[in-house]
């Protein structure tokens, strides 16, 4: 049976990450390394009642000996990190975003050489790590072109890119990266790519409260989207699934403009009987998006067995639903643009 740690196990991938894992019979425990304990974002998946494989314990990964005591202490046959700043973060605090970000990786990565059993290494990347899209000729973008982040986060994301090969060649552990863009849908609440999930939670409030809340995307262009169980699904794939060597691939996904994700919000509300309070927009001279589109995921398609890709449009369906039921319930959180 597995026994896997997972860091960032309570944010929103690693919930959904947990919830997919959960599905199967060679998962013996989950160790969820948190710092804050607070397994509510598991309960959005999981339910009141959570599995009795889950085990928490607390940890900061910008605290490096304790990152090595606990790895030992523990001794996976399988590590997820997810555990990271995201890009408001890294902007905020670059030198606390690089502790955690790239310190907390070359931490774990050194601690994980001296495991015994592990069997999968499984780094959560991103597309930050890819360049500008006026960089790149291809109508869709494969993971071997040249790199240039836009951002500290993309370039941490790279160092733990390569601190991932590295580490593949130092113990031979099959090691994977997976890149991802704009997840969207239940539990994503943070980060820059969360305006489109905040889109779709204010419908859902407004149809409950009855307030129409007009909401505006504060930048433009094109995005690659992922529906949040899609993501999940993936990283359980890569992690269970039998892989050898290193690997980066771009997570399944699609890219459409962004106006045309807001038209699909608006019209599945109105198939829901939500539509008199879809109020979409883009801010008045909005900056571009800032991360890559047009990403090729063919190469994890073609390397890992019946991973779903769910239409955009049904992702959205299946996000209003969620989000209404959450509002109904008085647990679904989401704020104004301008707060």
């Amino acid at each position: 049976m597995h026994k896997i740690f997972i860091t960032g196990g309570t944010g929103c991938i690693g919930s959904v990450t947990i919830y997919k894992l959960l599905q199967s019979a060679e998962v013996g425990k989950i160790v969820i390394a948190t710092r804050s304990n607070n397994a509510e974002p598991l309960k959005l998946w999981l339910g009141e009642d959570l599995d009795p494989r889950l085990e928490f314990i607390t940890l900061d990964v910008s605290n490096y000996s304790e990152i090595k005591r606990v790895l030992l202490e523990v001794n996976p046959t399988h590590i997820i990190h997810l555990g990271a700043y995201q890009s408001p973060d890294c902007s905020r605090n670059h030198i606390g975003g690089m502790e955690i970000n790239t310190g907390g990786t070359m931490a774990l990565f050194d601690a994980a050489e001296k495991l015994q059993n592990l069997q999968r290494f499984v780094f959560a990347s991103s597309g930050a790590v890819y360049g500008m899209r006026s960089m790149y000729p291809q109508e869709i973008i494969p993971e071997d072109v040249p790199l240039a982040p836009p951002n500290h986060y993309g370039i941490w994301k790279l160092a733990g890119e390569h601190l991932a090969r590295f580490f593949y060649d130092n113990t031979k552990v099959p090691t994977v990266c997976l890149r991802i863009n704009t997840t969207y849908g239940k539990g994503r609440d943070k980060g820059k790519t969360s305006a489109p999930t905040n889109a779709l939670k204010a419908i859902a409030m407004g149809t409950v409260s009855g307030e129409l809340l007009p909401f505006e995307m504060p930048y433009q262009g094109r995005e690659n989207y992922h529906f949040v169980e899609d993501v999940g699904a993936q990283f359980a794939a890569v992690t269970l699934q039998s892989y050898e060597g290193f690997g980066a691939f771009n997570i399944q996904g699609e890219t459409i403009p962004i106006k045309s994700f807001l038209e699909l919000a608006a019209y599945q509300a109105k198939e829901l009987g939500m539509g008199d309070f879809a109020s979409l927009s883009i801010v008045n001279n909005a900056p571009p998006n800032l991360f890559i589109c047009d990403l090729d995921h063919r190469k994890i398609a073609s390397t890992f067995n019946n991973l779903r890709l769910t239409e955009i449009s049904e992702g959205i369906r299946k996000s209003l639903l969620e989000f209404k039921k959450m509002a109904e319930k008085g647990t679904l959180e989401y704020s104004t643009p301008a707060s």
